[in-house]
């Protein structure tokens, strides 16, 4: 048998005890993902009495949205408040901030993910896709939209043209070589 110092002609690091490749980076998702999940863990732990992940369903999800409006940084004026429907007002009121409408869409989304990756059972039982959440955040995004004066619109689809089809029909056969 013939030994080298060439280095290619030693083990590879995954087969030599000596050298560890760490784990691969998450993605900035991942990251937010596992955190965000950890972090609702961590509620139903504080609630009393303490409810474990397979017993949390719609209501345990609204009450976490609600206890995270402490930590928001979105002013969102009451309908008394002199300000209400201004976007920009000119100086501070007393209004409560809040998370905003599009931090808690994602959080739900990232939630929603991670309850599957958790094994937690058919999309249906998903109580981070239950139906009183949509609501919810329907409700938070029209009231936070109304707060501040601006309208939150979906964007419709651009409609399809006979330029764009004939453009993918000229595509599709200039590829096959004709």
């Amino acid at each position: 048998m013939c030994s080298s110092n060439n280095p290619h002609d030693q083990p590879s690091s995954s087969s030599n005890s000596k050298h560890h490749k760490p784990p691969p980076q998450l993605s900035r998702y991942e990251s937010q993902k596992r955190r965000d999940w950890n972090t609702f863990l961590q509620y139903l732990k504080t609630l009393n009495p303490p409810v474990r992940i397979s017993q949390s369903n719609n209501t345990h999800v609204l009450s976490f949205l609600d206890y995270l409006d402490q930590f928001g940084k979105t002013k969102v004026h009451h309908q008394a408040c002199a300000f209400f429907g201004q976007p920009d007002p000119p100086t501070p009121c007393t209004c409560p901030l809040k998370q905003a409408w599009g931090s808690l869409d994602a959080l739900i989304g990232r939630l929603r993910a991670a309850y599957q990756e958790h094994g937690g059972g058919s999309t249906n039982s998903n109580p981070f896709g239950n139906g009183s959440i949509r609501i919810h955040l329907r409700e938070v995004r029209e009231s936070q939209a109304k707060a501040r004066g601006i309208s939150h619109r979906k964007k419709k689809k651009r409609k399809k043209t006979e330029n764009d089809t004939v453009l993918v029909k000229k595509d599709y056969s200039n590829s096959l070589g004709s």
